[in-house]
């Protein structure tokens, strides 16, 4: 999403794609392409380029070289059009953290099925409000990086990025990435125009060791399954809620420890190696309470259980989450007094059963890319109403995340996939976050229409050790100066506290 910052006037990147003159190399015969791959197993750097990698995910580090040859566009710093090895998201890298971005990032990708390049698209510059709080292990364990938003293309083999300069020293607008004005027409071939040279020291003024990752989200790990779903353009049928499909039965196939300590997270909910976390009647669900924090509920609560009846949820196994990417040990927080409603900033272009794809491109974005711990967010919602577990540690938990930079301590963060600055959420999505809310909210015995005291870890809104007054589902632009979860989508975060309310009983 983009930040809202003081310090957002300088010079912008862009990153694009364009299609090639000549018929490419192989990747690994540009000098100037450094490839990162990482999954389980190496793929050599001589490999085919038109060969998917035979491992669960990779990615592919392109550093940014600076560009003599556009100056119509005003661009200093990319990548001339070049054919990789598939993949189907992306976002630039940079080595700080704390360096901000100050400027726009376009991309044009060429399509595997069509053998058609894009016309430019945004991309979203500022995501580190979505990271840990300030001076948290996770913060400050020397791994992270600082990068842009992840941006969703679908299965591509060609790249071209692009950085302008940006002269409007006015706020960001709340946009989404859309294509972007494509009459510059096609750059030029494999390698043409970068260089040292005139323009070149303009890159100075830039984050340090900036490099676009391509990332492959890879196949589901054995036991995972890609979710059905409608296509672009409609909200699909399934709700993730009310009326969903029972719980698979658990995979017998083997599991690594890793996923079977992700999985025992959820045992006291379902059977070890469950896909799915069925949803519960209200009954049900108030009686799950009484089991998983009976002794921790107060007389009040014991009296009147407010609590929304248990949404179904896709487990980390139904997505096909490799759990070799992420650290091995969970970090919980004491409770859940608010939940932090985001959005990607990825786009809308992708249908719903690409949504575990999309999952997949953000774990491996967060952990190998940012050098987070796990996938930021605590839940996912796609745009068809399906809910998905996020960071490991069990659903029924206090898992603290990396969602609201200054407060991820007793909140929970969940993210709609996909780009709500000027596209309306889906009724589905929206319905989807009352219901998990009011779920998630009244195992800690929290009112969606009220609002809480909460303690900055923090941030460019309030400093670090301040007590602030933040409704219990709000939007991430109320923790952190940012337009994130988007303007469209904030603007149903009154409709969400109603509902949740409503399914607790209230």
């Amino acid at each position: 999403m983009r930040g809202i910052l003081a310090s957002s006037i300088g010079v912008t990147c862009a990153a694009a794609l364009a299609l090639p003159l000549a018929p490419p190399a192989a990747a690994s015969d540009a000098p100037d392409v450094a490839t990162r791959t990482v999954g389980t197993a190496d793929v050599q750097a001589g490999s085919r380029v038109d060969a998917r990698a035979e491992v669960p995910g990779s990615t592919q580090s392109l550093p940014l070289r600076p560009l003599t040859h556009d100056r119509a566009t005003g661009a200093v710093l990319g990548l001339t059009p070049r054919t990789v090895r598939t993949f189907s998201l992306l976002g630039v890298v940079w080595d700080d953290p704390s360096a901000h971005l100050h400027g726009r990032v376009q991309v044009r990708t060429r399509a595997v099925s069509t053998g058609e390049w894009t016309d430019w698209r945004d991309v979203e510059t500022h995501y580190a409000e979505h990271g840990a709080d300030p001076d948290s292990p996770e913060a400050v364990s020397g791994k992270t990086r600082g990068a842009t938003a992840p941006l969703w293309v679908g299965e591509s083999n060609g790249v071209e990025v692009r950085v302008l300069p940006e002269p409007d020293s006015g706020e960001p607008e709340d946009v989404d990435p859309v294509d972007a004005e494509a009459d510059e027409g096609v750059s030029g071939g494999e390698g043409a125009g970068e260089g040292a040279g005139e323009g070149a020291g303009e890159v100075s003024t830039l984050p340090a060791g900036m490099r676009l990752d391509l990332v492959d989200p890879g196949e589901a790990e054995s036991g995972g399954s890609e979710v059905s779903g409608g296509s672009e353009g409609s909200e699909g049928s399934g709700e993730g809620t009310g009326g969903a499909e029972p719980a698979e039965e658990p995979r017998t196939g083997v599991m690594t420890a890793a996923a079977k300590a992700a999985s025992a997270a959820n045992s006291a909910l379902v059977p070890l190696g469950a896909t799915q976390i069925p949803s519960l009647t209200a009954e049900e669900t108030r009686e799950e309470l009484v089991a998983l924090r009976g002794t921790e509920l107060t007389e009040q609560q014991q009296a009147k259980k407010y609590i929304g009846p248990r949404p179904a949820i896709t487990t980390r196994r139904g997505w096909g989450a490799d759990e070799s990417l992420r650290e091995k040990s969970f970090v919980y927080t004491s409770s859940v007094k608010a939940a932090f409603v985001h959005h990607t900033a990825s786009g809308n272009n992708y249908s719903c059963s690409q949504a575990p794809s999309l999952i997949r491109g953000f774990y491996r974005y967060h952990t190998k890319s940012l050098g987070w711990r796990d996938i930021g967010y605590n839940f996912l919602v796609d745009k068809c109403g399906r809910i998905y577990e996020g960071r490991a540690g069990g659903v029924a938990k206090p898992v603290k995340g990396a969602h609201t930079m200054g407060f991820n301590t007793k909140t929970t963060g969940i993210a709609v996939i996909g780009s709500y600055g000027s596209k309306k959420p889906s009724s589905k999505a929206v319905k989807a976050v009352a219901r998990l809310t009011a779920w998630k909210l009244g195992l800690h015995g929290m009112n969606p229409k009220k609002k809480t005291s909460l303690t900055s870890g923090g941030g460019n809104l309030y400093a670090k050790g301040k007590k602030v007054k933040m409704k219990v589902i709000s939007g991430h632009r109320d923790g952190f100066n940012t337009s994130c979860p988007g303007g469209k989508l904030y603007k149903k975060l009154g409709s969400v506290r109603s509902k949740a309310a409503g399914y607790q009983g209230r």
